[in-house]
């Protein structure tokens, strides 16, 4: 089967990607993957309770039927949706190869121009009791759920000692009754500017040589976290209603290692102000390139970036 262009990725980049592309009418392939990069079609929003961040939704909206009227309003405007995964790709000619999963000995789709909207995962610490209060008391994005009203006047838990922590925690204090920030060592690794604001901030505890070890809870929300001094080798409990990792990110870019420029940390390199990557006609959208606001707000612009760049480059190098 062969495209003028295809989107790989379903958050709120690769739809608002596809929206503007079959709204050109491009007529976009998207593969929305089968549990790709550990989550369902729609990705790290389909794991969100309710989202109250994104405009035109005033009294806040599930995170998974966001991500469903995103899918319905792709299809209605011509976007091919399939729920399958792309597990190989050949960038180095043209058109472009993509190999379906489990279907990698077989003919492989071709498109004119590819769009990356693979995202990006939280690093988690997999900790008992994690996954039963995942979303009911511990979240991976302060700025997501910070203000949710489990967590108001409450006190909270950040792990983390990167300025990222440190910035989620200060977020954290405009609504907590007090936030208890767990470092593993003896120092923090943020910036002596941000690492001052956070230990000089009254409703701030930092907890050094700290580790959770266990989460736990009434069976319906989080209550209280096991932790144990690295150092002294004390166990105790504390009681807190929130807890967010603020311990990075991964990026879904196992796809495009050794094709495409990444940078340190593994996200997709793009030109300034742009979506381009150093492949003409391929273009990356969303928390697979963006490793600073990471938000749902930012990802669906940065779609609409990359559909606008990616029919330009289109009409510049394809005849109709």
């Amino acid at each position: 089967m062969h495209s003028k262009v295809v989107i790989i990725g379903s958050g709120p980049a690769g739809h608002t990607a596809a929206l503007y592309l079959s709204r050109a009418t491009l007529k976009p392939v998207m593969f929305e993957g089968f549990l790709a990069n550990g989550f369902a079609a729609g990705g790290q929003l389909t794991t969100t309770t309710e989202v109250e961040n994104y405009p035109g939704f005033p009294e806040g909206i599930m995170g998974s039927v966001m991500m469903d009227k995103f899918r319905e309003q792709s299809i209605k405007f011509g976007t091919i949706v399939y729920t399958e995964t792309i597990s190989k790709i050949d960038i180095s000619t043209r058109p472009f190869k993509l190999w379906r999963e489990n279907k990698e000995d077989q003919e492989p789709d071709t498109a004119d121009a590819l769009i990356i909207a693979t995202g990006a995962a939280a690093k988690r610490l997999n900790l008992p009791g994690e996954d039963k209060y995942w979303q009911k008391g511990i979240s991976a994005c302060a700025v997501c759920d910070g203000a949710v009203p489990i967590f108001r006047n409450k006190p909270l838990a950040v792990i983390g000692g990167g300025d990222s922590a440190a910035e989620e925690s200060l977020f954290l204090t405009k609504y907590a009754s007090h936030v208890y920030v767990l470092v593993r060592r003896d120092k923090l690794r943020a910036s002596k500017v941000m690492a001052n604001r956070l230990l000089t901030n009254p409703k701030v505890t930092v907890l050094w040589n700290t580790e959770a070890i266990e989460c736990k809870g009434n069976g319906e929300l989080l209550n209280s976290l096991v932790i144990k001094n690295n150092q002294t080798k004390e166990i105790k409990e504390l009681s807190v209603n929130g807890l967010f990792y603020a311990i990075g990110h991964t990026p879904a870019t196992n796809l495009v290692k050794g094709k495409l420029d990444l940078d340190e940390d593994g996200y997709i390199l793009t030109k300034p102000d742009s979506t381009c990557t150093d492949i003409e006609g391929v273009f990356a959208a969303g928390d697979v390139k963006d490793k600073k606001y990471r938000q749902a707000i930012t990802s669906a612009g940065s779609g609409c970036m990359a559909a606008l760049e990616c029919e330009r480059w289109l009409s510049e190098h394809f005849d109709e």
